[in-house]
């Protein structure tokens, strides 16, 4: 498991602190930013950890602004990107063993214990792997594949429509 981490400029204090984390807990990662607290758009730092997913470059992802939802948000309109914005270590656990969620999302307001928490019950889980939750993603997966687009005229279509 190799993390992509990145976050929007307040999240960047969290992300620090995570970052040392990992490098205790010798979880391999790599930061996508920002470097520092600059006003940026999260909408930039998420696409970078969801592309070097999609690349290969990284299996999975953290990813941290105020709220986690921003992020969360922008993660999930990435192909094969299931992220879940987790305020608690069971829920860190429960994305990854009922969802199989690649990337995690929280907020930048969190206490840095409360992170440390969801990062170790999502790093320990895994997907439980059964019919039920299978089924359950393979909708999502569907509804990926059939999803609107906008043509270059503004008007909307499915992909059957094509």
């Amino acid at each position: 498991m190799i993390f992509g981490i990145a976050s929007d400029h307040r999240g960047y204090k969290l992300k620090e602190k995570v970052k040392r984390y990992l490098k205790r807990r010798k979880i391999d990662f790599v930061d996508y930013g920002t470097e520092s607290k600059e006003v940026v758009d999260y909408n930039d730092y998420a696409r970078k950890v969801c592309e070097a997913i999609q690349k290969g470059e990284v299996t999975n992802g953290i990813l941290i602004c105020g709220t986690g939802i921003g992020m969360s948000i922008m993660a999930n309109k990435f192909k094969g990107i299931m992220c879940a914005k987790v305020d608690s270590a069971v829920e860190g656990r429960l994305a990854k063993e009922h969802n199989d969620a690649n990337v995690i999302s929280f907020s930048a307001d969190l206490l840095f214990f409360e992170a440390k928490d969801i990062i170790d019950s999502y790093v320990k889980s895994e997907f439980l792997n059964t019919e039920k939750y299978i089924n359950r993603i393979e909708k999502i997966k569907e509804v990926e594949e059939h999803n609107i687009i906008t043509n270059k005229k503004g008007s909307k279509k499915t992909k059957e429509d094509n």
